[in-house]
């Protein structure tokens, strides 16, 4: 990277003081909902925002994830399918939903994730017993995002992608992260091979992500990383 450009830090794991200090900022303001996407809150963290009126929500890959969030006091469940974006499970979400739906009962809100992009895919979430959907890479698309960020080529290069070019990898955590491919060396890339798939991948390819992303070539920005969905 040039000397003069501003450096942006990779992700190089999820910290306990970081996620509770978020959650102190997110306690000092009229929020509605925390949602935790790997596993259920600690139970301090739900009973504070219990306290204050806030919502809790956690994303479940399977059945027995969904029940056992509702036992330790979470509010809203979401079923995520594999086929979204970030840390996923092994099952898609047209089984998975109903599951979820059937083990958490007719008292817990469940929210369909995974593949979701369209109205007819959110009517289909709502057939398979979901009370609504949650939705992150479509959000990638707009044009907010390409304001906050200043990288139009990765919402160009999602915009064009297919289907098929959606590829899983390993990751610093204990699920399978969702990426679409590069022409490039980075996270779901051609040339990223499994030897850096592991806790230092991140630190081994930040530059070159960032490169990318700052390319403006949907060519070789086609990339949904999985960072921000550790929390």
């Amino acid at each position: 990277m040039p000397a003069d450009r501003e450096r942006r830090d990779g992700v190089l794991g999820w910290l306990h003081s970081v996620a509770r200090a978020h959650v102190e900022v997110a306690l000092d303001h009229p929020v509605a909902l925390i949602a935790n996407a790997l596993g259920s809150p600690p139970d301090d963290v739900i009973a504070a925002a219990h306290d204050h009126g806030i919502a809790v929500a956690a994303l479940a890959g399977k059945a027995e994830h969904a029940a056992r969030h509702v036992s330790r006091g979470v509010d809203i469940v979401v079923a995520q399918g594999y086929e979204a974006g970030g840390h996923t499970g092994e099952i898609a979400s047209m089984v998975l939903v109903p599951e979820v739906v059937d083990a958490v009962g007719p008292g817990v809100p469940v929210l369909a994730a995974g593949g979701i992009g369209s109205g007819r895919q959110i009517v289909a979430a709502l057939a398979l017993g979901a009370t609504g959907v949650w939705m992150g890479s479509y959000w990638l698309t707009t044009q907010e995002y390409t304001i906050g960020t200043g990288v139009p080529g990765l919402r160009d290069a999602l915009l064009a992608a297919t289907s098929s070019d959606t590829v899983r990898r390993a990751s610093t955590a204990a699920s399978r992260p969702g990426c679409s491919r590069t022409n490039g060396p980075g996270p779901g890339g051609a040339r990223c091979s499994g030897a850096v798939a592991d806790a230092a991948a991140n630190l081994l390819v930040s530059e070159a992500h960032q490169r990318l992303m700052d390319s403006g070539n949907p060519a070789v920005s086609r990339c949904r990383s999985a960072r921000s969905s550790a929390g």
